[in-house]
């Protein structure tokens, strides 16, 4: 285990030495920010928006109502003009202004029950989710009219809030009925996993990526006839589980210098205490899977990289271990719609989509299937150490067969050798 250690600790030195490894350690963020924040330079929804200039004829007398609401209000922004001109008037009128519109409140209105409001060519879009209060004045002064008790029109105007319950195999009818009780428990709850879960994707991610190395070090180390000597030192069980645990610390060094460059952009932008949501008991369940995705990951990129010797030649087979770590998006979709559907419950118990469907799943869903993620994790256990197994083969065969790429046929013979 020493010399396993020996070769961890040379990997991360040898690499943190190299200068593109460096620069993609800061550069990868940026490009991330970079992604995330050209959007909104070209966004003007924070802008403050053009005042409305509102003519209103009004015949019901509802004017000083409208006023009240509306003045102050940061969403609607309006200048409103009582006016006494005729209809063809103010046409003429918004036919020359800009951010203007024109509404006629009188007893047609109400008869027809249609209200029809004029607005200038050019009007910012937001207005037309503003004329609304137009029909709440209406229809307020229309209960007025009916002379109802103070108790009366309180109960004809009160509103029903609507809390949406998703009844699971997890969660009874009752404990739905229940919810509204403990909303405010549940938003914590939610904190408790989603905060953990997307640190863990970070992770997983970033050491998954590192990973990946493996396969470019251990075919650079053929190409080179560097493995040669140091399997004279070493045991090619000893190398690549040295590889495996130096591309995995590469990837902590990695989140660590990711975090702590977003950090403080976060707390920043985001007014919530992560830190009180982070260290929490589900973010140990949350690690461990994605560690486990790693070592499957890891296992299969060591091991396919030892059989090429050439990554410039290597053919699609090899080429295609690098798609495997990104098929949970292609099933992000279904798992998205419903994490406890079909497709997310088979997904989770594939040991190749298992670490990236699980981690999506269990940030979204209330109650946590303890016994399937219990059984999830045996699997990934299992075939964790199934593929070391395997890549250990192909890994001790392939890393001293010089001259071409290994074929799927000999990867197979090897396998069983």
């Amino acid at each position: 285990m020493r010399q396993t250690f020996k070769i961890a600790a040379w990997e991360i030195k040898r690499n943190m030495k190299n200068k593109s490894f460096i620069i993609s350690l800061f550069l990868t963020p940026a490009i991330i920010a970079l992604f995330i924040f050209i959007p909104t330079l070209f966004d003007d929804s924070d802008s403050d928006p053009e005042t409305i200039h509102i003519f209103v004829d009004d015949e019901l007398g509802v004017f000083p109502m409208l006023e009240s609401i509306t003045t102050g209000d940061e969403l609607t922004n309006w200048d409103l003009k009582e006016t006494t001109l005729t209809h063809d008037e103010v046409i003429e009128q918004l036919k020359e202004e800009e951010q203007a519109a024109y509404v006629s409140l009188n007893e047609n209105v109400l008869e027809d029950n249609v209200l029809t409001v004029y607005t200038s060519d050019v009007i910012d879009d937001n207005f037309t989710y503003q004329v609304h209060i137009f029909g709440e004045i209406l229809k307020q002064y229309e209960l007025e009219q009916l002379s109802l008790t103070d108790e009366e029109l309180a109960v004809v105007t009160q509103e029903f809030a609507v809390d949406m319950e998703e009844i699971t195999d997890e969660k009874s009818p009752d404990e739905a009925a229940s919810g509204a009780e403990g909303s405010g428990a549940s938003a914590e709850e939610s904190y408790r996993k989603i905060i953990p879960g997307i640190v863990s994707g970070i992770i997983l991610f970033s050491i998954v990526i590192s990973g990946m190395m493996i396969f470019q070090s251990a075919s650079q180390e053929k190409k080179d006839k560097i493995a040669e000597i140091i399997l004279s030192s070493v045991t090619p069980s000893e190398l690549m589980q040295g590889k495996i645990i130096g591309y995995f610390a590469l990837g902590i060094i990695q989140v660590i210098v990711w975090l702590g460059l977003a950090s403080p952009v976060v707390l920043w932008k985001v007014d919530m205490p992560i830190f009180k949501y982070l260290f929490v008991p589900e973010l140990a369940v949350f690690l461990t899977i994605a560690i486990l995705g790693y070592l499957i990951f890891a296992s299969l990129f060591v091991g396919l990289g030892a059989t090429i010797e050439d990554v410039s030649t290597s053919g699609n087979f090899q080429g295609l271990v690098f798609m495997l770590p990104f098929i949970p998006f292609m099933l992000l979709g279904p798992v998205i719609t419903d994490p406890n559907g079909i497709v997310a419950k088979v997904g989770s118990f594939i040991p190749l989509t298992s670490p990236g469907i699980l981690l999506f799943r269990l940030t979204m869903i209330e109650e946590w299937p303890k016994l399937e993620i219990a059984l999830c994790i045996v699997i990934l256990l299992v075939s964790v150490w199934l593929l070391m197994k395997l890549a250990g083969k192909v890994f001790q065969t392939g890393i001293l067969l010089y001259g071409k790429n290994a074929t799927p046929r000999e990867i197979w013979r090897w396998l069983w050798m």
